[in-house]
């Protein structure tokens, strides 16, 4: 007893008491059911509380858990608000008067549902609707008597979520938190801070949404004099257009937006600014960020869903773009009437503009003039037009670019609104591409187009189309062109413009990269289709040999591996030594072999980024000296490979037909190729190897390897097998002693195998008018001989020496030689 009487133990007990007091939550069941009908009744809306506790400190109150709100049957059977636990802290000057008041709610991460039905109406009205005509007193109000406080109402981590009829849309706030009060007698406030967010994609840095607002009481929510204060900031472009159209647009930089809303929901005078800083496409890196910015007032009606008075206007550098007039029928836009007027808006910063949003523009492109437009686009509530009026013009126009040499001029760039067509014609202009050609544009909501027609220089239009932002080859070229063509494209996406029409080339002549000589193009008619790139009757030398024939190849081409050639070519006459000449820049020191592929150290091989398909056919071809007529064959070319079937020929007074193989995939070059030689005339084998040392007619089959750079590398590396069957000639070089001069072959039949630089003799018979001889032996590729003629029960000769003086001795046969040993 002296110790409770005691300070200390009072104090101890004191503490003890307010420790149990913030722990002991004593169960308040009791109250449940009169909790539950007090706040049904309030909002006319059915309520259910899985328990309720007593709490005595901080401050006396109740928690509430598993909190149910149930919504209005007419929205549906969802519940309007979901909350796991509810604090309800009580007015203790409340309960000094004898009764119970909240003064504060609290709900934790709570789910809530916006519903909005098919007549326009939100479940939310009906709630706030009650709570302006029940007369409550201020929130902060402390005076007592028989009025009842309105509680502060707050939510932490919320969710809200949104729902249009019965259908639940995928929009929805998150970590929302929001508190809610009455501020006065008549007056009403609310502060929210979310983040939107969608349920079906995943979307980030959608930045942070804030709303403050205030109202006051009114008999309808309609006539409910307000003001909202609503900001959207730190919100990237390509996720707000995720957000909101459900994919990435494509289209980055910083947005913010900003509105101030006053007056009443059937009066709505609106207020806002909007801005994106370093605007640009998602691949564009630009040199000079782009901030557009745009502030609009208007006033808007919820009872007629109208914008009227709506004037917005966006500053472009010392001028202005402005839009005015009215909207109605919203949503949908089934009605309207806007002006839009361009004021001196400078051509460098819609040049500018272009270059954020469209790729292959040159880094210098330098722009001047100004542009003044003034069109009205109207269409009337029942859905009837739209009509378009107006026009404008750009005076004092130009472009240039250093890079490209280009420099297009025009005093005057008139357009206006087409009479038969919703859409803005612009021109006629005569465009300066060093002859008189005529362009003709026009500009819809939907795309653009662009037709040019006349004569030009090549390279003028070259270099005027790169500065536009066309994809071109990459040439030197000049001459005449006349065209006919038309560029089109879309604004959504990021599709390029396509091209399509007819060019008619002459007398052009271009120098393209790798080539020695220039392409001289006499004429040719160049067809574009949206698929396909057809070049018709095309008459183009390269060095002597003139081409004749088509090309076709698909578009879009942006890499030569991602574009199948197909072309049907024929030349008179073709020397491969004048190619490899064009092709490598040391002529003379190349084998003519060495055409089909440059120079190594050059980087990647100009066949193993083509990919091209078709027929080939030259009248005359001469192959390093050796002439072959009436040549023709399948060519294939992909990744380096190179395959011409059916290759055919007259070659040496004979007919080859064969394949031939190329691969220059690795870092050597690997050749094959396997045919025939039928009736080939070897008197005229002797003339091209500078040596007449065999005549008659000769079939040939075979296969052949080689791998190297080099002529050494070839010889070194090459393998062989030949099946030769000779007859009726000469060997005039050999004669066999006691026999006539020259030896005559009735008949040759042999297989020549060629490894390490020597043809060796497998299987070989020779038939001779004094008789029939097995060969055997070896022939170098230097000419050297070391060959065995063997007569069965006769004599056997050996032939050495070189091709042009061999020397032939008899051979002694082996039992001669046996008799002769002592």
């Amino acid at each position: 007893m002296n110790f409770l009487r005691s300070r200390r133990g009072l104090a101890i007990v004191l503490v003890a008491f307010v420790v149990v007091l913030f722990l002991i939550r004593p169960g308040a069941n009791r109250m449940k059911g009169r909790i539950t009908r007090s706040i049904s009744v309030e909002l006319q809306r059915p309520v259910d509380i899985k328990a309720v506790s007593l709490r005595m400190l901080p401050t006396p109150g109740f928690d509430l858990e598993n909190f149910v709100l149930y919504d209005d049957q007419s929205f549906g059977a969802e519940p309007m608000v979901q909350a796991s636990e509810v604090t309800a802290t009580l007015r203790v000057t409340s309960l000094l008067h004898g009764r119970i008041e909240v003064a504060r709610l609290d709900l934790t991460e709570p789910s809530i549902n916006l519903v909005r039905d098919d007549d326009g109406r939100w479940n939310l009205e009906s709630l706030l609707e009650r709570a302006a005509k029940n007369p409550l007193a201020p929130t902060t109000s402390h005076a007592g008597g028989s009025r009842t406080s309105f509680p502060y109402v707050e939510a932490d981590s919320a969710r809200i979520n949104l729902k249009l009829g019965q259908e639940k849309k995928s929009y929805a706030l998150t970590e929302a938190d929001f508190s809610f009060w009455q501020d006065g007698e008549d007056a009403w406030g609310m502060r929210l801070k979310a983040k939107p967010m969608r349920t079906d994609f995943n979307v980030t840095d959608t930045g942070l949404l804030k709303v403050n607002g205030t109202w006051q009481r009114a008999s309808n929510l309609r006539d409910t004099p307000l003001q909202f204060n609503i900001q959207w900031s730190d919100a990237q472009l390509g996720q707000v257009t995720k957000l909101i159209y459900g994919e990435d647009k494509g289209w980055r930089g910083a947005v913010r937006l900003s509105a101030l809303l006053t007056g009443t929901p059937a009066d709505l005078t609106i207020a806002g600014d909007s801005s994106v800083q370093d605007f640009r496409r998602y691949d564009i890196l630009a040199a000079d960020p782009v901030r557009l910015q745009a502030n609009c007032t208007g006033h808007y009606s919820t009872a007629e869903k109208n914008f009227s008075n709506l004037v917005c206007r966006a500053p472009v550098g010392e001028g202005a773009v402005t839009l005015a007039g009215s909207i109605n029928s919203i949503p949908g836009l089934r009605g309207y009437d806007l002006t839009f007027m361009a004021r001196d808006i400078p051509v460098k910063s819609v040049a500018g503009f272009i270059a954020c949003t469209k790729k292959d523009m040159p880094q210098d492109l330098a722009a001047e003039g100004v542009v003044n437009a003034t069109l009205r686009m109207q269409r009337a509530s029942d859905g009837n037009g739209p009509v378009w009026t107006g026009g404008g013009e750009a005076l004092a126009f130009k472009l240039s670019s250093k890079v490209n040499d280009t420099t297009l001029s025009m005093s005057r760039i008139p357009f206006a609104v087409s009479d038969e067509e919703n859409r803005i014609e612009v021109g006629p202009l005569s465009v300066p591409v060093g002859r008189p050609a005529i362009a003709h544009g026009w500009i819809s909501t939907k795309g653009y187009g662009l037709n040019i027609q006349g004569d030009a220089q090549v390279n003028k239009l070259l270099q005027l189309a790169r500065t536009v932002g066309l994809r071109t080859p990459q040439v030197a070229a000049d001459g005449a062109v006349k065209l006919d063509l038309q560029i089109a494209g879309v604004w959504s996406g990021f599709h390029p413009p396509v091209v399509t029409g007819k060019a008619i080339l002459h007398s052009v002549r271009g120098e393209v990269r790798g080539l020695g000589a220039p392409v001289e193009i006499s004429s040719a008619t160049i067809v574009l289709t949206p698929n396909n790139t057809n070049v018709l009757f095309l008459t183009a030398a390269l060095g002597s040999t003139v081409w004749k024939g088509a090309v076709a190849l698909p578009r879009p081409c942006v890499l030569p591996d991602a574009c199948p050639v197909h072309f049907d070519l024929r030349a008179d006459q073709l020397s491969t030594d004048e190619i490899s000449r064009i092709l490598h820049s040391s002529p003379g020191k190349r084998p003519w072999y060495k055409f089909l592929s440059p120079n190594p150290p050059a980087g990647v091989p100009f066949l193993r980024s083509l990919q091209a398909t078709g027929k080939i056919a030259v009248t005359r071809a001469d192959i390093h000296g050796l002439a072959a007529t009436h040549v023709s064959g399948n060519v294939e070319v992909n990744q380096g490979k190179l395959r011409i079937s059916d290759l055919s020929g007259d070659i040496l007074g004979g007919r080859h037909d064969g394949e031939f193989r190329a691969s220059f995939a690795g870092k050597t070059p690997e050749y094959s190729g396997s045919g025939t030689l039928d009736r080939l005339a070897l008197s005229q084998v002797g003339q091209w190897m500078g040596d007449p040392w065999i005549s008659g007619t000769a079939d040939l089959k075979y296969e052949a390897t080689a791998s190297g750079w080099s002529a050494e590398e070839l010889l070194a590396s090459a393998t062989a097998n030949l099946e030769t069957d000779a007859r009726d000639g000469v060997l005039t070089h050999i004669t066999l002693p006691n026999n006539p001069p020259r030896l005559r072959m009735r008949a040759l039949t042999t297989q020549l195998v060629l490894n390490h630089g020597l043809f060796e003799f497998r299987e070989g018979k020779l038939e001779t008018p004094t008789g029939i001889y097995q060969v055997s032996g070896t022939a170098s590729l230097g000419r050297v001989l070391d060959i065995k003629l063997t007569r069965e029960g006769g004599h056997s000769f050996s032939i050495s020496g070189t091709l042009t003086q061999p020397r032939v001795t008899a051979a002694v046969a082996a039992d001669t030689q046996a008799a002769l040993k002592p």
